[in-house]
């Protein structure tokens, strides 16, 4: 029996002949990009893009130095030690089959908790052209209702108090960009690759507000020699799980501690507005455009709202992954009239796109029964997601007079799933940073049905809008009666 290899770069050349492995020379890589996260979505994405590139075409001037700014990366940051910066992307395939594929583009790591300086000081080099950002929805510290920057934060405070060292992303944004002022450096561009409408515009709400505060002389600085593009980053990156890791060795005889595992599926929409140059990533299959817009709305209203009505009526039913629940016919019935009578008429003007196409593939997608996602992953930190995913078309559609009764129930869902557990009587953990206030308006909402719609941070004055307080309390009413999946079923007889 053929033993494993440890993935390191001294054993790219001897790895089997089934695994692609980097061709280019990993010393002569020129460090461009500095990358905040690098969890599993930023390794199946933006640096999967930037291998592309040093591979197919030799371009070695954008290489990735991961940061790690929390305590919890520290398992990311030793396992990249361990093996040089390399991990193994793994693609599943819609018939099952699969493919591995090292990424070598990460060619340094920095533990922030460990050396806040040499963090900032990265930042500050004159050859890095990009500050790259994977931080979450949660992440860019903003109240859901006012929009306005969380001065109350704890570690906000903390990092305002003492400058250099910093504990959040905006602390080491403002100090490398204070550097790079004095210093005479010039700016760079700092890209959020979240899933969030207007990325780039948030990131840089968010840095202005923190830096309005915390170095005011900054302001100018940044407003001429920063740029902020919004993007659209699409592919379903599921959590890595044991069986991967198997799988990996078995198959590929690659022993490789955190490897990611994604769909065939990947898409990159930038808007092209980079202040110090940029990696020539549409050689690659990226789009460079002057709007965003559209294909945002497209994918945050139709794949990401989709994969949270899925996530919620998986979770009370007692599904574990996001395909179990896209195969229930009664699910995905539901799922495409959200899609097609209250998300579609929100997206305005699509140009060329063909929305239809698109749809179809969606369900495909989450149907693949072999990406696994978890429906936990999904419901994950729902109070940054649900705002931006469903209640911006909830706001459209009602501002329109037009359908949001499926939305309104995928809300009274969410209430429901804040009881934590599903309807087999299995616990399960609220995991998010609201998760305090969720769990007590649910239960306050048993007693007082509307009380769950009165977390300001989240629905801000939709508590106020009787239609969609009508829609959501008969919903909740229903759900609190009945299975969600004789919930469901009425709901699409009813509005078919």
């Amino acid at each position: 029996m053929k033993t494993s290899v440890a993935l390191n770069q001294e054993n790219l050349n001897i790895m089997p002949p089934n695994v692609k492995t980097p061709s280019y020379d990993r010393d002569k890589v020129k460090t461009s990009i500095v990358h905040i996260g690098v969890g599993n979505f930023h390794r199946s994405h933006e640096a999967y893009y930037t291998n592309e590139l040093m591979e197919r075409y030799g371009i070695l001037d954008y290489g990735i130095c991961g940061i790690g700014l929390l305590d919890y990366d520290r398992k990311i940051y030793n396992i990249l030690k361990d093996q040089d910066g390399l991990y193994t992307l793994i693609t599943k395939e819609l018939d099952g089959s699969l493919s591995a594929n090292i990424i070598g583009s990460i060619v340094e790591y920095i533990f922030a908790p460990e050396n806040q300086i040499a963090v900032i000081e990265k930042m500050t080099n004159p050859d890095i052209k990009i500050i790259s950002l994977t931080i979450t929805e949660g992440g860019y510290n903003l109240n859901e209702a006012t929009g306005e920057f969380d001065f109350s934060n704890p570690v906000i405070i903390e990092d305002m108090k003492n400058p250099m060292s910093p504990k959040t992303v905006f602390g080491y944004l403002a100090q490398a960009m204070k550097l790079r002022m004095q210093r005479g450096i010039g700016g760079c561009t700092i890209q959020s690759c979240d899933n969030i409408q207007g990325n780039g515009n948030v990131a840089k709400k968010s840095l202005l507000n923190y830096v309005e505060k915390a170095e005011p002389e900054l302001i100018s600085w940044i407003e001429e020699n920063v740029s902020f593009p919004n993007a659209m980053v699409d592919r379903i990156t599921p959590v890595t799980v044991a069986s991967d890791i198997e799988k990996l060795q078995e198959e590929f005889l690659i022993d490789d501690q955190w490897p990611v595992v994604c769909e065939p599926f990947i898409q990159w929409v930038i808007e092209d507005k980079f202040a110090n140059g940029r990696p020539e990533w549409e050689k690659v299959g990226a789009q460079f455009t002057d709007n965003v817009v559209p294909f945002e709305n497209m994918k945050l209203r139709l794949l990401n709202a989709g994969h949270t009505v899925l996530g919620m009526l998986g979770a009370l039913h007692g599904y574990k992954t996001i395909d179990e629940a896209a195969r229930d016919q009664d699910f995905s019935t539901f799922l495409r009239a959200f899609m097609d009578q209250e998300a579609t008429p929100t997206l305005g003007n699509l140009g060329d796109i063909n929305l239809e196409q698109y749809k179809m593939s969606l369900i495909e997608r989450f149907q693949n029964i072999y990406i696994k996602d978890l429906v936990a992953r999904i419901c994950l930190e729902s109070s940054a997601k649900i705002p931006i995913f469903l209640l911006t078309t909830v706001k459209a559609q009602l501002q329109a007079d037009k359908h949001i009764e499926r939305a309104a129930f995928i809300v009274a869902a969410w209430c429901k799933y804040n009881d934590g557990v599903d309807e087999n009587n299995n616990t399960y953990p609220i995991e998010d940073a609201m998760s305090n206030e969720l769990i007590r308006m649910a239960a306050l909402s048993h007693q007082t049905p509307i009380r769950f719609l009165e977390i300001e941070p989240i629905f801000g004055d939709l508590v106020n809008n009787k239609t969609f307080v009508d829609a959501f309390l008969s919903s909740l009413e229903m759900l609190r009666s009945k299975k969600v999946k004789d919930c469901v079923k009425e709901m699409n007889e009813k509005l078919a």
